[in-house]
């Protein structure tokens, strides 16, 4: 797709009433998306945009995007050296995700949104229970509470679906147990997180899926203020 065609999307998507342009691990192809988006800046109608992330990005990255990002929709997965090594093969995930999401936060600070419930600007840090590791979702929670602070909107997930080499690792080839679900759900209270979303335990992918249908998964499902993605059902905290 060339630059001019990149744009061309950004402005049918626009055009046909969407809320925002929601650009997912988009780190790679910036310096053509940067181009799309300053073609797309001389119609004098822009949308928010969503910078869809793992959050395994440079600070310098995220800097660069200051006063071009509107919302930060970031994950934080890992909250050990060891098992970001093991499950991304990065393992100095949690160094870099913690940095990058403290910028994201500097540049864009606490959710907002229209009077409908439509995301426009802020950071969104979603935390994705993995099977095994409910202690170090507890922790980036916690993390969170001691380094950004309550006002962060939080998406509890509890939809890992094992997939590819996944399925064949004993630890990483089931689904999330409902105990580990509830000790995370668990903290999210303790500490008293009120803006945000937790995933219903039932709303679980099927395992059979090669991957998501979102079109089929989204049919009865409420997304969260940004349609962004999660395809599940979710509960305002």
């Amino acid at each position: 797709m060339s630059v001019e065609s990149l744009a061309a999307v950004f402005r049918e998507l626009r055009d046909n009433g969407c809320h925002n342009w929601n650009l997912v691990s988009p780190t790679h192809w910036l310096p053509m998306i940067y181009e799309a988006l300053a073609m797309v800046k001389k119609d004098d109608k822009m949308l928010p945009l969503v910078y869809n992330t793992s959050s395994y990005e440079r600070v310098q990255t995220l800097q660069a995007l200051e006063g071009i990002v509107d919302v930060y929709l970031a994950d934080l997965r890992y909250a050990r050296e060891s098992t970001a090594r093991e499950g991304s093969a990065a393992g100095n995930y949690v160094e870099f995700s913690r940095a990058a999401l403290m910028e994201m936060w500097r540049q864009t600070g606490r959710l907002n949104t229209t009077p409908d419930g439509i995301g426009i600007s802020g950071l969104i840090c979603r935390i994705l229970i993995l099977p095994g590791l409910a202690d170090e979702a507890c922790e980036n929670i916690r993390w969170l509470a001691d380094n950004i602070g309550m006002d962060v909107a939080v998406s509890v997930m509890a939809q890992y679906a094992p997939a590819y080499k996944a399925k064949r690792i004993e630890k990483w080839n089931r689904p999330v147990s409902y105990d580990e679900y509830r000790q995370v759900c668990h903290e999210i209270e303790k500490k008293g997180f009120t803006n945000g979303w937790i995933q219903d335990y039932n709303d679980r992918p099927n395992l059979d899926m090669a991957g998501f249908n979102m079109t089929a998964m989204s049919k009865n499902a409420e997304l969260n203020p940004l349609h962004a993605g999660q395809g599940m059902q979710n509960t305002f905290l």
